[in-house]
């Protein structure tokens, strides 16, 4: 995974996100936690740091 520093903090990101939109399935159907986690258990063992959301993606779930 590459890394680069966002703005002027010392923080190192991915460059690659996760968009956490797609972790609750398809709009409308229900929030499934066993899935949640083996989405983002494997996007941070892939060495994502840079994860999307926001707090209308299912209902906050997301």
């Amino acid at each position: 995974m590459n890394y680069r520093t966002l703005g002027k903090t010392e923080l190192k990101v991915s460059e690659i996100s996760l968009g956490t939109w797609q972790v609750g399935g398809k709009w409308g159907s229900g929030f499934d936690d066993k899935n949640a986690e083996r989405i983002l258990n494997e996007a941070i063992d892939k060495g994502i740091n840079f994860i999307d959301t926001a707090d209308v993606y299912e209902n906050g779930k997301s």
